[in-house]
């Protein structure tokens, strides 16, 4: 059974309360003053408070309520409450609503308004309670993970971030080519230093080369190297990233970029490892662990002939697709909390829903440089939607606007494919109760089933 507390001075008050939700299954507790009300929040698990803002008699600034209320917010963040007060003051409603309280009513009360407030906040608190579970299950199950291997510092809160984790260090330990695709901005680096970091040479070097940041015809001289006069401005011979890389392992980024040439000579390192300086006709051997990256549609580019396919095999021997930040709901709050890391800055309710209604093209990039620019801009402490620069879609998330983070058809799929039907744990995902996740299967026409 839920539990409410109530905080009012007026003895009737919380006896007419107390009657009223008796009859809805909810449980309700009494404090006559402020410090009572606390004191209970500190003794016992409480699920949503109703508060008076006035407690001293002839008294109607609501100053003590709103002393209160920050209080209630300091000490129990999450904690939902409403505002109950027979001397409404619209500039003081509208204060405390933007600072996180979850209702304002005024004096007396209409209970079916009342009760259709609270039984609303109880299902979210039995969502954020869910969700909680959720949260400390994943963290643990995540704190495992990074005991056991080198994440090189991943920030990720998702499952779908967390499978990729788990296989990249499952076969970091293997000497074999992998291939990471995904989009751009997604973090493919970032896995290959993963990579690198749990591998058998992860005390060798690291060398990257980004096969779409060089002009075709120096790509080849940039990977294998070159001697004197191999091309216009080749005045003395340097190594390449092949031979830098010697004992280590070798990243290239954009490999769909490699010209013709250059995929016939990685194809010969990647069999023999073994290839010629530009201009030189001396075999070199190197052992060279190669991990490639694409946001490119490879297996397209073979069918149009751009790219060779039996090095596209060589290379895909094992493939991870980092997905893009969309398909990764959880990991965006996250990634933000760690980019204001240190600003002294932090996101109001509105700005963090904003953040998880935007579809984030440029991905874990266009985040970054999101809140970086919202920490700039920002005049306070706390980050507000406007301050984010997000397009009208994202940024309509305002007070009252619930319907702006109804989530849609495609969000609700996703969910229960990423958690497999588990309707309790899609729920969670979406920030809703399971009752609300029924209704909103019905409202669309998903079968509860897998």
């Amino acid at each position: 059974m839920p539990t409410l507390l109530v905080i009012d001075d007026n003895a009737s008050v919380r006896t007419a309360l107390e009657v009223l939700f008796s009859l809805h299954d909810v449980r309700v507790l009494g404090a006559d003053v402020p410090d009572a009300g606390l004191s209970a929040l500190a003794a016992e698990p409480i699920d949503l408070v109703l508060q008076d803002m006035n407690f001293t008699a002839d008294t109607t600034s609501g100053e003590e309520g709103i002393a209160l209320f920050h209080e209630i917010r300091r000490r129990h963040p999450d904690m939902p409450v409403i505002l109950l007060t027979a001397w409404t003051q619209v500039d003081t409603a509208v204060t405390l609503m933007k600072s996180g309280a979850a209702d304002y009513l005024g004096k007396p009360w209409d209970d079916h308004k009342l009760l259709a407030s609270v039984r609303n906040l109880l299902e979210l608190s039995d969502t954020r309670r869910a969700l909680e579970h959720y949260r400390a299950a994943d963290r643990r199950r995540r704190e495992g993970l990074a005991g056991r291997f080198d994440l090189r510092g991943m920030v990720y809160a998702d499952p779908a971030m967390e499978r990729v984790l788990q296989v990249a260090t499952q076969v970091a330990v293997a000497d074999v080519p992998v291939l990471i695709t995904g989009p751009n901005g997604s973090g493919k680096e970032k896995i290959a230093e993963v990579l690198q970091a749990n591998s058998s040479v992860k005390h060798g070097p690291f060398v990257t080369l980004n096969c779409g940041a060089l002009p075709a015809e120096l790509i080849e001289a940039e990977l294998f190297g070159s001697e004197a006069g191999a091309y216009t401005g080749a005045t003395k011979a340097r190594e390449g990233k092949f031979e830098a890389a010697d004992g280590g392992t070798l990243f290239l980024d954009e490999i769909g970029n490699l010209p013709p040439a250059g995929q016939m000579k990685l194809l010969r390192v990647l069999e023999t490892g073994r290839f010629e300086r530009l201009g030189s006709n001396r075999e070199r051997q190197v052992k060279v662990r190669v991990i490639s990256a694409t946001n490119a549609d490879l297996a397209a580019m073979i069918r149009e002939g751009r790219f060779r396919e039996d090095l596209y095999y060589r290379l895909n021997l094992i493939e991870l697709r980092v997905p893009p930040l969309a398909e990764r709901p959880l990991d965006v709050l996250a990634l933000a909390d760690h980019f204001l890391a240190g600003s002294g800055k932090t996101l109001d309710d509105h700005a963090r829903r904003a953040l998880q209604a935007h579809g984030w093209p440029g991905n874990v990039r266009e985040l970054k440089n999101t809140i970086a620019r919202a920490a700039l801009l920002s005049r306070g402490s706390v980050i507000a939607v406007p301050d984010l620069g997000l397009p009208p879609a994202a940024g309509a998330i305002e007070a009252g606007r619930s319907d702006a983070t109804e989530p849609d058809r495609a969000s609700v799929e996703a969910a229960l494919k990423r958690h497999r039907g588990v309707l309790s744990q899609a729920a969670a995902e979406l920030g809703l109760s399971r009752q609300a996740l029924y209704r909103r299967l019905e409202r669309l026409g998903i079968p509860r089933e897998p």
